[in-house]
């Protein structure tokens, strides 16, 4: 039997014994962890929560856009419209806690988070849960909340979270940004819950943030060697045709850009491997749809590095607020001597640093193990479940630990096929 059918068995056993209810694990009354004779009184209500989907998240964009310029973490990945193409999945159900202050002219958006209610990802636990982010090509789950009522609001989302009787009482956040006051934030809020979350990974993902130019920042970044190999692939694949860098930012010419970038994608190792996203129907369209409606607002564009103008490098940008998005990276496999994924990095690492919209740029890469880490600047990432519920459970503690378990045991795995496919 292999260790992850042993880790399902046992899950289910635990799913089968703590568990009441099919959308959470429901604690007999004489199970639950009593609360702390100290714990707070619960904080007053400062923001109210609506429970939104569909139709209604078309309806906030300027209420949106408004909360970007406030927001201590703008998530791209947050945003209404993409939230709402969710509906591009069969089956997939997603909710967004929109959190509103009442203000002189009327109320005041100050948070978005939004969930899919389903398994848990990387998990073989047959529970349903509340993950963020809410679709696979999504890189982040940091609620966008305005950052004078980060306190305030993670405690009225995650109230209304244990209140309402149709949401899973877990939450599985897979790429949390750990290193800001929205961390922060959501760590005394649990602590004052008596819900001590469980962390399951820690990471670190590169990140642009500088005050130099694009010259200086490569010439810092990479090694002299490294620089000058660069400038010989540069000048050789100019040797073979018209070589010209472009940024593709107008509508019309971003939906003409991504459908190249679409067809270069799946002719490389994603298409082979079946990750490229021509490869599911549902993704070509959530593309499709996703960047079409950033680009509207200019906050999706396309860099790309032509070759007697057929692509030989592209790289699709999102934008929310002054933090900038790397989505999607795809260049031709045939040119690959020449380096045009790090030829485009050069030429998009400039551009963005020169762009005075843009404080900082998420690489959305998933580890330090890309040609990304070029960027010398880091951000610390998590990956955490933790209950909504006010002291906790004991089939979250059981769980919790469960899971655990079987990502280190995921992880021994992987290590020891790696290790034998190097011998």
């Amino acid at each position: 039997m292999s260790p992850t059918a042993t880790l399902a068995e046992a899950s289910a056993r635990v799913a089968e014994q703590a568990w009441t209810q099919p959308a959470d694990f429901a604690v007999a009354p004489d199970r639950a962890l009593a609360p702390q004779p100290h714990m707070p009184a619960p904080v007053p209500a400062k923001v109210t929560i609506e429970v939104a989907a569909g139709a209604r998240l078309a309806e906030i964009q300027l209420e949106w856009r408004d909360l970007l310029a406030r927001a201590e973490a703008p998530n791209v990945f947050m945003h209404p419209v993409l939230i709402a193409l969710s509906a591009c999945y069969p089956g997939t159900r997603s909710v967004a806690l929109l959190a509103w202050r009442d203000q002189a002219g009327g109320p005041q958006l100050v948070g978005v988070w939004a969930f899919v209610v389903g398994r848990a990802p990387r998990s073989v636990i047959p529970i349903s849960v509340l993950a963020a982010p809410t679709f696979a090509h999504a890189y982040l789950s940091t609620p966008a909340i305005d950052r004078d009522a980060l306190d305030e609001t993670l405690h009225a989302m995650i109230d209304c979270i244990a209140n309402e009787p149709g949401l899973p009482k877990i939450i599985a956040l897979d790429a949390m940004r750990e290193d800001g006051a929205t961390m922060q934030a959501l760590d005394r809020v649990l602590a004052s819950r008596n819900s001590a979350p469980c962390m399951l990974r820690r990471s670190s993902r590169p990140m642009l943030a500088s005050k130099l130019d694009g010259k200086q920042y490569m010439e810092k970044a990479l090694s002299g060697s490294s620089r000058k190999k660069l400038r010989q692939h540069r000048r050789r694949l100019a040797e073979k045709g018209v070589l010209e860098s472009k940024i593709i930012s107008e509508p019309e010419t971003v939906a003409a850009a991504l459908e190249d970038f679409l067809s270069l994608e799946v002719a490389g190792w994603k298409g082979r491997k079946g990750t490229a996203l021509l490869c599911n129907p549902a993704d070509a369209t959530f593309a499709r749809e996703m960047v079409a409606a950033l680009a509207s607002h200019g906050d999706a564009w396309i860099h790309a590095l032509y070759l007697d103008g057929r692509p030989a490098g592209m790289q699709i940008v999102l934008r929310a607020g002054t933090t900038a998005f790397t989505w999607k990276t795809a260049y031709d496999e045939a040119l690959q001597d020449f380096s045009p994924g790090m030829l485009l990095l050069e030429d998009y690492t400039g551009a963005l640093l020169a762009d005075p919209r843009i404080a900082c740029v998420d690489s959305c890469s998933y580890d330090d193990s890309s040609f990304m880490a070029a960027w010398g600047e880091r951000q610390a990432m998590a990956e955490l479940w933790f209950d909504a519920r006010r002291g906790g459970s004991v089939a979250f503690a059981h769980i919790s630990r469960l899971q655990d378990a079987y990502l280190r045991l995921r992880a021994q795995v992987k290590a020891a096929y790696r290790a034998g496919r190097r011998r």
